[in-house]
């Protein structure tokens, strides 16, 4: 574990609910799962007060269903209950090494997690739990980024980390363009600018307005958070 302190005292993890399939073509990979909440301790292990969105493209992506003729709200509710899902499995990956963890749910189901209310997940980071924030803003026509740029600003964050499955931002897919470029700073208007679709543009503004850079980074590589976290290894900043 390097020495130098994080750069960071609390910042938000957004990672896709791809991320979590591996190789699959659905649902999650238990061993991604595994993976990337043993990733999650080791930040939390070095200081960092850690809250964590999930998006739910695994299970359900409600622009596509909606795109096929499903009624657009209520293909987004049924999204916004599969990052519920997905932040439900992240819990127990967590909590079984020892990471104590609490899921916060903007569509109430106080069965199975706490509703949001923001200053009782302040008090949760306060203690040094993660707070894992489901179901987007609680509200159709909002994607999971917009989610995590709204509790990003909330929750004070100093940053919005992204993890993905390429290590920064590319001037082209670089799964499928050779010649790609990575970008190692982009400004938040180059971003709006380029259409680069970091996060999509509502998410990118907030980020603007509220003075919080994004890093986008490679989380299938193993320790490769907590690397970024301390300025080292590969990855593109947003500010």
């Amino acid at each position: 574990m390097p020495d130098a302190p994080p750069r960071y005292k609390r910042v938000l993890l957004k990672v896709s609910g791809e991320a979590l399939m591996g190789d699959q073509s659905f649902g999650i990979d238990t061993g991604v799962l595994d993976r990337t909440a043993e990733d999650i301790a080791e930040v939390v292990k070095s200081g960092v007060e850690l809250c964590l969105v999930i998006g739910g493209g695994n299970i359900f992506r409600g622009v596509s269903l909606a795109g096929r003729g499903m009624e657009r709200a209520q293909a987004d509710y049924m999204g916004m209950l599969a990052t519920v899902m997905n932040a439900l499995a992240m819990q127990g990956a967590l909590e079984k090494i020892g990471v104590y963890t609490r899921v916060q749910s903007a569509i109430p189901m106080e069965a199975v997690c706490e509703p949001y209310i923001r200053r009782r997940a302040l008090r949760h980071l306060e203690k040094g739990r993660v707070v894992i924030f489901a179901a987007g803003v609680g509200a159709p026509f909002f994607t999971t980024d917009t989610g995590a740029a709204l509790r990003s600003a909330e929750m004070g964050c100093d940053a919005l980390f992204k993890g993905t499955s390429v290590d920064g931002v590319y001037t082209a897919d670089p799964k499928k363009d050779p010649a790609a470029e990575r970008y190692e700073t982009l400004s938040y208007q180059e971003v709006l600018a380029k259409d680069l679709r970091v996060m999509d543009a509502s998410a990118t503004s907030m980020m603007r307005d509220n003075q919080i850079p994004i890093v986008v980074f490679s989380i299938r590589e193993r320790g490769n958070f907590l690397k970024v976290l301390n300025g080292e290894g590969v990855y593109t900043t947003i500010a």
